[in-house]
């Protein structure tokens, strides 16, 4: 009994935070079915960074040719499972660059804006986004007092004014568009002479986001089983006098930039340019920046088996939790499709250098700049 007792005990002490076992690569299902297309151009590309994450300064000295990335991934690599602390299924969505039309000056009432960040922006202790308003002058003429901080207004106030007349950086024809390439947060913009303009994410309002989805469910408007973005855009543009309401329910609003051009993929957070079915948003408080990852889950078209390696170059505010990962689909309507549908259960394996410290979860992110505000 004693004996039982304490083996009971020594469990209650370690089993509970035990970590899974790892596995080799080839034991990974699907692992040889991928062909690692593309994924050699995503490595390079970090590996390109004046600093790369850690532990790849390493790991890029002796990336191979992409002929050999699979030998030299299985002879260096483990697979360390990453799961919900309650057992059930992660969780893959999409994201996708949208391509819209638009034109660098206003040419009729309908257009919507994109604005680069205004100056009365700033970021307090806490990395949250504030407006800065300069004090009241003082009795007698005195020098203004130091300026003072308040929350940076909602979309609502935003568009309801005139507070970023001036910052225009370019005029969407599609005010739907313009609301989803802030969720997307990156796009490329067809102007009028036939070139492209990419834009992307630059800053926030730092109010919460919220998925107008959401919205149009308790209204009746969509079943809860049906909502993807393109149910939500027909639903929008069906209804043009609730739209703008509804649009404004997301209180988060977006600034962006100028991003040179070029038909790479948007920057993410890592700072490279992402590559479509190889890069995802991952929440780096699981995650390190920069890490292979193996994903087992399904199309969202077809159902067909999507078993492939990933790597973490960007994140998300809506992507959380250990399995969890938002897959940027690629440019344009076949790809925002599907980034629109995907919403599959998951596993994922965390690929890890052999003869290193499986990481541990680094806690809760704090509110950290990421490419783009939202997965959705």
């Amino acid at each position: 009994m004693r004996a039982a007792l304490a083996l009971a005990a020594l469990c209650l002490a370690g089993c509970a935070t035990a970590q899974p076992a790892p596995r080799a690569l080839d034991g990974l299902p699907g692992w040889s079915d991928d062909t690692l297309a593309g994924l050699h151009r995503a490595l390079a590309r970090q590996c390109a960074l004046p600093r790369p994450p850690a532990p790849w300064p390493a790991l890029c000295a002796g990336l191979p040719p992409a002929d050999a990335l699979k030998g030299w991934l299985g002879a260096n690599f483990t697979a360390w499972p990453l799961e919900r602390g309650d057992g059930a299924a992660g969780l893959l969505t999409g994201y996708y660059e949208p391509v819209v039309s638009g034109s660098r000056v206003r040419e009729h009432p309908g257009q919507a804006p994109l604005y680069r960040p205004p100056p009365d922006l700033v970021r307090g202790a806490d990395g949250a986004r504030m407006r800065a308003r300069p004090g009241d002058a003082a009795a007698g003429g005195a020098a203004p007092a130091q300026r003072t901080l308040a929350p940076y207004p909602t979309r609502a106030q935003i568009e309801a004014g005139r507070l970023l007349e001036g910052r225009e950086l370019v005029w969407l024809d599609d005010p739907v568009e313009a609301f989803f390439l802030h969720v997307q947060g990156s796009g490329r913009v067809r102007l009028r002479d036939g070139s492209t303009m990419h834009v992307g994410f630059a800053d926030h309002n730092g109010q919460p986001y919220f998925p107008i989805g959401r919205e149009l469910v308790a209204r009746g408007a969509l079943p809860a089983g049906a909502v993807d973005a393109d149910a939500i855009k027909t639903w929008l543009r069906a209804h043009p006098g609730e739209a703008a309401a509804v649009m404004q329910r997301n209180p988060r609003y977006v600034f962006f930039r100028e991003l040179p051009g070029g038909d790479d993929g948007p920057p993410g957070a890592l700072g490279v340019a992402l590559t479509p079915m190889r890069s995802v948003a991952t929440d780096p408080a699981h995650v390190p920046p920069g890490a292979l990852l193996f994903i087992d889950s399904t199309r969202p078209d077809d159902g067909t088996p999507l078993r492939q390696v990933v790597v973490s170059q960007d994140r998300g505010a809506a992507i959380t939790g250990a399995a969890r990962a938002d897959l940027f689909w690629g440019s344009g309507d076949e790809a925002g499709r599907l980034a629109g549908l995907a919403k599959q259960p998951m596993r994922m394996w965390l690929l890890w250098p052999k003869g290193l410290p499986r990481p541990l979860p680094a806690g809760p992110a704090v509110s950290p700049s990421s490419s783009r505000p939202a997965s959705g």
